[in-house]
């Protein structure tokens, strides 16, 4: 998992972020601790679209939820929100 070829972790939107990271059961804070140089402000900024991290940093976060999710739970929050 975490390899979903259909969905590019650079065109999600803010709700998507928002909805792979509470589906893999992750909280802010917890994020700040499991990818380096990540802060909770950084996946607050992302999750509300004023701000986007880069393409590296948003491919890390995508890789750890969708560690925790099957391919169909990623497809369907990044297709229909």
């Amino acid at each position: 998992m975490g390899t979903t070829p259909s969905v590019d972790a650079g065109n999600l939107s803010p709700l998507a972020w928002r909805l792979l990271r509470v589906a893999a059961g992750y909280e802010q804070r917890t994020v700040e601790q499991e990818v380096d140089d990540v802060l909770q402000a950084h996946v607050s900024m992302l999750e509300s679209g004023t701000r986007g991290l880069s393409n590296s940093r948003r491919r890390e976060l995508f890789e750890l939820y969708a560690a925790e999710l099957d391919d169909e739970q990623i497809e369907a929050i990044a297709a229909h929100f």
